[in-house]
């Protein structure tokens, strides 16, 4: 059983979700994700960034990866990722598509080892989402959309009172979603006046 979340006033997130999971995602379950500290608040939204392999765009593998169906011989990169079991609750194709994995009352395995507002292990009281990108490369139009409007629903349903990037979280272990993310760009379409944006 996971803990329940703290929620928002019950209308605002009428028709939005189904539980913890978004209505307008496209779901597909992942096996890696665990249940939330009973004292979790989900307060963080942590964003990253992602490819397989690095640089390539288009392709299933990221969903292979979170629901360890991927190939490990398939491409030499994987050999280095080889057993690795994580997941997100979202991740964003370039043209704005939005997949869900996790339901946001669970624990997704995103953030690895890790520290924000005083606290460690940022998975405990986070929703990941990844984006479809590579480190200091730029992200599409598409993406900001969709992030603005997935972020808009999650602020309906949980208190959200940060957003930072894994690089911010995970210093000097991290590095996305890089400098080709637009966190101006993000701050003045996400609605969100009162959050604290970690850039």
């Amino acid at each position: 059983m996971t803990n329940a979340p703290e929620q928002r006033p019950p209308a605002a997130a009428d028709g939005l979700w189904d539980g913890g999971w978004y209505r307008f995602a496209r779901r597909l379950d992942s096996p890696n994700f665990g249940p939330r500290p009973p004292d979790a608040r989900i307060d963080l939204v942590v964003l990253h960034s992602i490819s397989l392999p690095p640089g390539e765009y288009g392709g299933d593998q990221v969903q292979q990866l979170f629901c360890n169906t991927l190939d490990w011989d398939a491409h030499p990169y994987f050999q280095s990722i080889r057993g690795t079991q994580v997941s997100a609750h979202f991740y964003v194709r370039r043209g704005g598509e939005l997949w869900q994995f996790v339901d946001c009352d669970a624990r997704a395995w995103h953030a690895g080892v890790s520290r924000w507002r005083g606290r460690e292990r940022c998975n405990d009281d986070s929703i990941g989402i990844e984006l479809e990108g590579l480190e200091g490369e730029h992200f599409e139009d598409a993406q900001y959309e969709a992030l603005a409007a997935i972020l808009a629903a999650i602020g309906q349903r949980y208190a959200i009172g940060h957003i930072a990037g894994h690089e911010h979280i995970a210093p000097g272990r991290k590095r996305d979603p890089g400098p080709g993310f637009d966190w101006r760009r993000l701050r003045n379409a996400s609605g969100w006046p009162d959050a604290q944006f970690a850039a």
